[in-house]
Formats: C-alpha cells, structure tokens, sequence
C-alpha cells in the first residue's frame, strides 16, 4: 500500500481576501504535511496524523493550539480529537485550557480506559501527564478579539487524514473554536461528526461545528463508504443533506484503497496532501 496523508487549515476568511496570508498558509502546509509524510513513511498513520496536527497547532497562520481565536469571555478553549481506524477507538480533549498541544493528550489518552475528558478535569489529566502550561494567544489573536473582526466570520479548524504502508487509517482534528462563542459550547473536532476513522475510510472536517453535528457529517461519510460507496460518492451525498439547512462545511478524506478526496461548501478550505507528491490546494 502506497502511504497518503491530507491535511488542512480550515476556512479563513482572511484567506480569501488577503494574498500574503493565503501564500503563508500554502507555504506552511506544504512544508508540514511534508514532514508528516516522511514520519509516515516510518511509523503508523495513527502516530504521523498527531505529527501532523501537532504541527499545524504550532503554526499561529492556523485556529488551533498557539494563535486561536478567543471565546466572548476573553479565554481560549481548545478541542481535539484522535482516531484509530485499525482499532475503532475514539479519544479526545474538550474545551482544556492552557495547553500546548491537545491532540498530544488525546493520544495519550487513547491508552486509557476513560477516552474523552473535558475542561477543568481534563487539565488536571494533562497535568498529570507531563503536559506543562502554555498559552496559545498571540497579540493577532487578542486585536481580533479586541476589534471584534471575527465575529461573524471565523471558521477554523486543523485536520489530517493517513493512510500507512500497512492499510490502516486515522484520523485528527483539532481546533480554537470558532471565536467568540459562549464558553462551554461544544465543537464538533471533538466528536464523532467532525473526526471519525474506521477500517475502510477516515474523514476529517471544519467550517461551522453546529453544522457539522447536525449532520453527523464524518461519521455518516465513513460509515457510507463502509456500506460500499465510494469515498467521493458518500462524501457528495452527506454534503448534499447539508444544503436544507445551509450547512457550511469541508472535509478531507482518504479511503482503504487509496482514494483521496475533498470538497467544501465554499471554494477556500486550504489543504494540502502527499501521495507521495506535494500538493497545495485552497
């Protein structure tokens, strides 16, 4: 099996409209999902999807670990989410605060019995595994929050699908929020409907959460694509349930076989995969 792995930056709506920002997003997701190809190369597509995503949370052009957008309180909460194809587990962190890496804790607590922990419990995991305080905001960060830009259009979130050498898939999805929402909302990064993986598919998706959960978006595409249709036809489909309520999405996936495939609903999801060749996409 020839390994492939996608990721993606999630929707900006500075990436639409400002060219330097959209270049230094290319750039730098071409420069990660390179490194993430060659740990893949070498390890599991579980262990290269958390190089991945760890890479992107360290990247302040991204909404997800250091540089994401502020809740209306004025803190930032940071959801992710990990899953194993080849085993069928789910782990993840929601709403933890101030930390580094969330997609780091949801691996480590892949190995626990209880798999998803949220809030001030989840920090007192964290902390008890080694994972020391770190804040993620940066001064951009903190004028939007100021300035009140993001309001009503900061979409974003961080993801990356694999596929290793021995077929098995993974998937993980780690995000900032959406800026300015209520503290205590609930992504979907962190559930089954933006972050799902099984034998035959793994999905990873962003645009607006509640849009997502509603249409249990990741979940439905993969178990589709377990049930026999191909990735893009049980992408194209879940994406076409979206359109009565106006659901705004993207997602990136890669199937058993090989197939790699992405859509949103608005041409300015950037992504870029390695299969083994680089592409850029927006």
């Amino acid at each position: 099996m020839t390994p492939a792995i996608i990721i993606h930056g999630g929707f900006f709506s500075e990436s639409s409209t400002n060219n330097e920002v959209k270049e230094a997003k290319q750039q730098a997701l071409k420069r990660i999902v390179s490194e993430a190809y060659k740990k893949l190369e070498n390890s599991t597509a579980l262990e290269a999807v958390v190089c991945a995503v760890s890479m992107l949370e360290d990247c302040e052009l991204f909404n997800a670990g250091y540089g994401s957008q502020l809740q209306s309180d004025g803190h930032i909460r940071l959801s992710a989410s990990l899953m194993d194809g080849s085993t069928s587990k789910f782990s993840g962190v929601i709403n933890i605060e101030p930390v580094k890496n969330p997609v780091q804790i949801a691996r480590k607590l892949m190995d626990e019995e209880d798999k998803v922990l949220s809030g001030a419990e989840a920090l007192m995991y964290a902390r008890a595994s080694g994972f020391k305080a770190f804040d993620p905001e940066t001064e951009a960060r903190r004028k939007d929050f100021e300035q009140k830009l993001a309001q009503s259009k900061g979409r974003g979130t961080v993801g990356c699908v694999a596929l290793d050498a021995d077929g098995r898939l993974a998937a993980a999805t780690s995000t900032g929020g959406k800026g300015f929402e209520l503290p205590g909302r609930v992504s979907d990064s962190a559930t089954v409907a933006g972050n799902y993986a099984n034998r035959y598919a793994a999905v990873s998706c962003t645009g607006v959460g509640e849009d997502i959960v509603s249409g249990a978006l990741a979940a439905k595409i993969v178990t589709r694509v377990t049930d026999g249709l191909s990735l893009q036809e049980a992408t194209d489909k879940s994406m076409a349930e979206l359109k009565p309520f106006d659901g705004f999405a993207g997602i990136i996936g890669i199937s058993a076989s090989g197939q790699l495939y992405h859509t949103c609903s608005h041409p300015y999801m950037v992504w870029a995969m390695a299969h083994p060749q680089v592409e850029v996409f927006d």
